[in-house]
């Protein structure tokens, strides 16, 4: 059986389900599912901070911190490690600099 998945999951993300003996944590399908949910996630909110930043609230990292509590909210569907990745990578893809955001170790 071949393997035709074409999106390569970056290793920030497998860090997320990855235990301390460097296995994953669940079966591929389900990290490769959540990825996708998670990096649409993080594209959807590019145009909700860049609105955010230019109409209420001037501080990157303030913006990017009450993203991240919102995603930590129990209702909002996602893990705190991958609400944690999702705030990183919009950082990256809005070109800001990521603040501490507790837990480091899940890069």
């Amino acid at each position: 059986m071949s393997d035709d998945y074409q999106i390569d999951i970056p290793p920030s993300f497998f860090a997320v389900f990855t235990d301390a003996r460097q296995r994953l944590s669940e079966p591929i399908g389900v990290v490769r599912e959540r990825y996708e949910v998670c990096e649409d996630l993080a594209n959807h909110l590019v145009q909700h901070a860049q609105i955010l930043h230019h109409v209420e609230v001037p501080s990157e990292d303030e913006i990017l911190r009450r993203i991240l509590a919102g995603l930590e909210s129990p209702d909002a569907g996602v893990s705190a490690a991958e609400a944690q990745w999702i705030v990183r990578r919009l950082a990256e893809l809005l070109g800001w600099a990521c603040p501490p955001l507790g837990d480091e170790s899940v890069a």
